[in-house]
C-alpha cells in the first residue's frame, strides 16, 4: 500500500490523496466481496488509517448488542469496557472534543469524534487525534466516515445473512420435526355408529408437547389418552415422542390402568430425571361391562356428560408423571352403567387463553360451551368450542398448544 506524501498545497498532492482514498475503498470492497472474516476487515481498516493518514490515535467503537471496541491504537487507555460510557452518548455530527463539556473523561485524549450512520441510526463512533491543519481534517473525517460506514454496514449485512441462513436451517429442522411428530399421532380414530372419537390439535409452534390417542382394543375396549409435556417447542416434542412410544407398548401389554400409569411414570422418570413432568388423563372404556375407568395424572379434568345430561369433572387419580418414582399414590375413578356419554378432554391452552384484560377463558366457560353444543356431532362440537374461545380472546394470541378430544358412546 502507498505511503502518504509530505503535506503540500500542490494539485499533485491533492490528486495523490484522492487516489489513495479510491484505492483504499477498492481494497476494502474487494475484501468484503471475498467474504473475509470480520477480524480481517478491521485489520485492513486499521492499516489504511494508520499508514495513509497522519492519525496518531484512533478508537473505533461499534454498537451491536452493546458498545464494543473493534480497533484502537496510539492511546493511553485500553478501552476494553466502554459500553457504560457510550450508551448515553448522543452525537450526530463531527465534534471537536475540546469544546464538548459533557464528554466522558476517558475520551478526553482524543481531538475529534466522528459518528457513523446508517439510515439515521448511529452504528459506530470513531475517536481520533490527527496532527494536520483544519482543512485537511474536514476532508479526512469525511473519508473516515465513508470507509467506516462501508465496513460496518458490510459486517452487519454478513451477520444478517448468517442469521437468515441459521433461521432457514432451523425452519427446515422444525418442518422435519413437525412431519415426524405428525406421524406419531394416530392416523385414524374410532368412528362408527356407536363409538366416535374426534381431535382438534392447534400447536402454538410448529411442534408441541401435547399428545392424544384413542386405541381400539380387543373385546370392545378403548383406551383414551390426552397428555401435555411441560415446556414448548422441540424439547417438549422430543419428550412427547418418548411418551407415545412408552404408552403404546404398555397399552398393548397390560390391562390394568393403574399398572399402565405406574409403568409409564417409571419410564418417564428414567428419561426426565425428575427435572420435567407430564400431565395426563388416561381412561379405559369397556363396552361389554359398560364401565369407564380413569386416572387423572395432574391434568385439567375432562368433562363427562352422561345420557341423563348430568355433567362431572373427572379429577381423581395421581400427581404429575416423571417427577417422583414411585408415585406416592394412584387413585382413580370408575363409572358404571355408562350406556351413553360424551367425554371431552383438552389441554391447558384452551382454558388458559386470555382476553385483553388478562382474564382466562377458564373451565367454567368451557363447561358452559360444551353443554351448549354437546348434542352436536364431533364435526360441529369442536369448531363451536374453538369459535367461542377465539371470540373471547379476540386478537390476543394463544400462549400454549391447544388440543381438544371428544370420545362419544351412543347406545
Amino acid at each position: 500500500m502507498e505511503t502518504m506524501l509530505p503535506l503540500t498545497d500542490t494539485s499533485e498532492y491533492q490528486l495523490h490523496i484522492k487516489q489513495m482514498e479510491l484505492n483504499s475503498l477498492l481494497e476494502v470492497t474487494q475484501a468484503i466481496n471475498s467474504n473475509l472474516p470480520e477480524e480481517a476487515l478491521y485489520k485492513i481498516y486499521h492499516f489504511i488509517l494508520r499508514a495513509n493518514l497522519n492519525i496518531q490515535k484512533l478508537l473505533l467503537c461499534i454498537r451491536d448488542e452493546q458498545w464494543e471496541t473493534k480497533a484502537v491504537f496510539g492511546t493511553k487507555a485500553k478501552f476494553e469496557n466502554i459500553h457504560g460510557e457510550l450508551c448515553g452518548l448522543d452525537v450526530k455530527e463531527v465534534t471537536h472534543l475540546v469544546t464538548h463539556d459533557s464528554m466522558p473523561e476517558i475520551f478526553r485524549e482524543f481531538d475529534v469524534l466522528v459518528p457513523v450512520f446508517h439510515k439515521d441510526v448511529v452504528l459506530a463512533y470513531v475517536f481520533l487525534s490527527q496532527d494536520i491543519d483544519e482543512s485537511r481534517l474536514v476532508a479526512d473525517t469525511k473519508f473516515i466516515q465513508t470507509l467506516t460506514n462501508l465496513i460496518v454496514v458490510a459486517i452487519e449485512n454478513k451477520k444478517l445473512a448468517a442469521s437468515q441462513l441459521e433461521q432457514e436451517a432451523m425452519n427446515r429442522e422444525l418442518q422435519t420435526a413437525k412431519r415426524v411428530q405428525n406421524r406419531l399421532f394416530p392416523k385414524q380414530l374410532p368412528d362408527n355408529e356407536r363409538v366416535t372419537a374426534k381431535v382438534d390439535y392447534l400447536p402454538h409452534q410448529s411442534v408441541s408437547g401435547d399428545y392424544y390417542d384413542v386405541i381400539a382394543l380387543p373385546n370392545d375396549k378403548y383406551f383414551i389418552c390426552i397428555a401435555d409435556v411441560s415446556g414448548k417447542g422441540i424439547p417438549a416434542a422430543l419428550l412427547m415422542s418418548s411418551l407415545q412410544a412408552s404408552l403404546r407398548v404398555l397399552v398393548r401389554q397390560l390391562t390394568d390402568l393403574k399398572h399402565i400409569v405406574r409403568e409409564l411414570n417409571y419410564a418417564l422418570y428414567q428419561i426426565l430425571g425428575g427435572e420435567r413432568f407430564v400431565t395426563g388423563f388416561f381412561a379405559l372404556y369397556d363396552g361389554q361391562a359398560k364401565t369407564l375407568s380413569y386416572i387423572n395424572a395432574g391434568h385439567h379434568p375432562p368433562l363427562l356428560i352422561g345420557a341423563d345430561k348430568q355433567t362431572q369433572w373427572l379429577a381423581s387419580g395421581t400427581t404429575v408423571l416423571g417427577i417422583l418414582e414411585p408415585l406416592p399414590f394412584v387413585n382413580g375413578g370408575l363409572l358404571e352403567n355408562t350406556t351413553g356419554f360424551l367425554l371431552f378432554g383438552y389441554t391447558d391452552g384452551a382454558v388458559e387463553a386470555k382476553n385483553s384484560v388478562e382474564e382466562e377463558f377458564g373451565e367454567e366457560r368451557l363447561q358452559q360451551c360444551v353443554q351448549k353444543y354437546y348434542l352436536e356431532d364431533a364435526e360441529n362440537l369442536h369448531p363451536n368450542v374453538i369459535r367461542e374461545i377465539n371470540e373471547f380472546r379476540s386478537e390476543i394470541p394463544f400462549s400454549d398448544d391447544v388440543t381438544l378430544l371428544s370420545f362419544r358412546i351412543r347406545e
